[in-house]
């Protein structure tokens, strides 16, 4: 199967891991909906959603860019009306957009607890939501969520409950959705990864230079994402995939390619991986 003439509704994909998912599609010729909050240059934060939308014109595909929060209903319906305007429909929903901050019950203030909450729970829901009435009309329509493995050990609550709380509740609509909707044909699937990627989010909050050096690139979830994607939906809905893991099930042999720095690991691990996602894996990481 192809993303050819698809139709994809990408939060989040001015940069980063949504925009590496949105040139993977469009490489087949797919049509994507850029649906994120940067419209201007950021000082600290690379591309917009007219940057993005001009990469993915030229890798092949037919961009829309839309200036869309997806804290607010209104502007989440908005972009996908005009979406479906464009293009005719909607065949596939990534849920992307996301809000981190790694900080325990006492330093978390609640406006940071709401933004995690309203970006990555709630918008993945409102999302989700939003866009299912076009998914029943697909041929083969999927969701698919960035979020981890629901691996409810105390190690990843415990530093940052706020976060791990709002990255979880974006697991648990795949959960729910997976089987809600699942005589309607449409797949709802989550993919995280087993090492840290390098993005904007660990260059400017989480590690710097020295994290994104022991990094992988986001082309190896844009692949994992896409093999994902062109699966048939009715086949493959349910399940929490780590993007290393995944792509070995699928015969991949060599990652080297996605390695951010130099030479193949050793990688930081991403944080909420279960223990058994490294046991069929070869590969070297620095583990705490």
């Amino acid at each position: 199967m192809s993303l050819r003439g698809k139709t994809l509704f990408v939060s989040g994909a001015s940069r980063g891991i949504g925009l590496a998912i949105a040139l993977r599609a469009a490489r087949d010729g797919a049509n994507v909906a850029i649906a994120a909050k940067t419209a201007d240059a950021h000082p600290k934060l690379p591309g917009t959603i007219h940057t993005a939308a001009a990469e993915i014109e030229a890798a092949g595909g037919s961009a829309l860019a839309l200036q869309c929060d997806i804290r607010f209903e209104e502007h989440v319906a908005a972009a996908v009306e005009a979406t479906v305007a464009r293009f005719g429909g909607i065949d596939v929903c990534v849920n992307n957009a996301s809000a981190i901050s790694l900080t325990g019950t006492l330093a978390t203030d609640m406006k940071r607890y709401d933004l995690m909450q309203q970006i990555n729970a709630r918008g993945t829901f409102l999302c989700s939501r939003a866009t299912i009435p076009h998914l029943k009309k697909s041929a083969n329509p999927h969701v698919l969520t960035l979020s981890p493995p629901l691996d409810m050990q105390a190690k990843w609550f415990a530093p940052h409950v706020a976060y791990t709380s709002a990255k979880f509740g974006m697991s648990l609509c795949t959960l729910g959705m997976a089987e809600e909707f699942r005589s309607d044909g449409i797949a709802f699937n989550s993919l995280w990864p087993l090492t840290t990627i390098d993005t904007a989010a660990v260059r400017n909050l989480l590690g710097g230079e020295s994290l994104a050096r022991v990094s992988r690139t986001p082309e190896i979830i844009a692949d994992a994402a896409y093999r994902i994607l062109t699966k048939p939906s009715r086949e493959c809905t349910g399940n929490f995939f780590v993007d290393e893991v995944f792509l070995r099930a699928e015969g991949v042999t060599d990652f080297s390619a996605y390695a951010a720095g130099e030479g193949d690991g050793p990688y930081a691990v991403d944080f909420f991986v279960p223990d058994e996602a490294f046991d069929n894996s070869t590969t070297r990481v620095l583990r705490a």
